[in-house]
């Protein structure tokens, strides 16, 4: 099984993620996202993934959501996308992502990567 998981080393669900996937035995490949921020495509991907629009994918808790002045309309998925490209620590964390399977879930709480590792 090959998992990705978009990671940010600093956030306490992201990390719990990780261990559980480490524990069931799969190394995944990691994706510092807030290093390397995923395009507006892998972005739109995401969402289709996760099976919900590109507003699903935003943090609206994080200050830079809030005080955003370049936020577009949170209909307008290629926007969006673009605009989530440019401001990654409002992307919803840690996405974990299994390509063969062609599903992902969104580790909050940690225990939906569960479902990816059946």
């Amino acid at each position: 099984m090959t998992l990705t998981i978009y990671h940010n080393p600093r956030c306490s669900k992201s990390r719990k993620t990780l261990q559980l996937i480490t524990d069931a035995g799969i190394e995944p490949a990691i994706i510092p996202y807030l290093e390397s921020p995923p395009a507006a495509a892998e972005i739109l991907k995401l969402a289709a993934l996760l099976k919900t629009p590109v507003s699903g994918l935003l943090r609206e808790s994080e200050n830079e959501f809030k005080q955003a002045s370049d936020l577009p309309d949170l209909e307008n998925d290629a926007a969006l996308a673009n605009w989530l490209s440019a401001h990654p620590r409002v992307l919803q964390r840690p996405i974990v992502i299994n390509r063969e399977s062609g599903k992902a879930v969104v580790g909050r709480p940690p225990e939906n990567v569960q479902e990816l590792l059946r």
